[in-house]
């Protein structure tokens, strides 16, 4: 299952729920509570590198193992 952030409307408090990709954009309980309202953000994320000249440092395996001890690896 995906994690998806939702911002708060009323003072813009992020959380971040586990939940399946139906469920995305249900309306979201507020955890503590105090009758807040959600609204889905759009998450990014980061990648670091080194120059644009050289590949990205890394890969392995997509369970997370560097070296692909799951057998899951090509």
């Amino acid at each position: 299952m995906p994690m998806y952030e939702y911002e708060s409307s009323e003072d813009g408090e992020i959380i971040t729920l586990l939940r399946r990709m139906g469920d995305a954009d249900a309306p979201v309980v507020d955890p503590t509570g105090r009758g807040r309202s959600f609204r889905r953000c759009h998450s990014v994320f980061g990648v670091g590198g080194g120059d644009a000249g050289s590949p990205p440092a890394g890969g392995g395996c997509a369970c997370g193992r560097p070296d692909g001890g799951c057998g899951m690896s090509g």
